[in-house]
């Protein structure tokens, strides 16, 4: 297995039991070793921005930039060879607008789901 360094840095709520799925299921994605994955809840995390905005919609660093909602799944996305090809439709600004929208349905009911794949 390749291991590069990583380009990408997410940050995640490790407490969610939905957000642990989907980063399990990245991580195993993220053969090459290109995403730096930061649990937010964890105590020793370095955040560079107020944990509680962390935590209220997902954050990706890439290349330096530090992006939120749809665009920080893109930039992950990016990363990861099988899902390249999404990450880069994000770029093209329609593409991006209807994504953000479809992240923002998610945040309504991300606590529905939440309760439904509680641990």
């Amino acid at each position: 297995m390749e291991t590069a360094n990583p380009n990408v840095t997410v940050w995640f709520d490790g407490a969610c039991p939905l957000c642990r799925r989907e980063i399990a299921m990245m991580r195993r994605l993220d053969r090459r070793g290109r995403i730096d994955f930061v649990d937010v809840a964890s105590a020793d995390s370095t955040c560079p921005l107020d944990r509680s905005e962390l935590l209220a919609r997902f954050h990706a660093r890439e290349n330096g930039r530090i992006v939120d909602g749809a665009e920080a799944f893109a930039a992950m996305w990016r990363a990861i060879p099988i899902l390249r090809p999404l990450g880069l439709i994000a770029r093209f600004p329609p593409a991006l607008w209807v994504m953000e929208r479809m992240y923002r349905v998610f945040l309504r009911v991300r606590p529905r789901l939440q309760a439904l794949v509680a641990d």
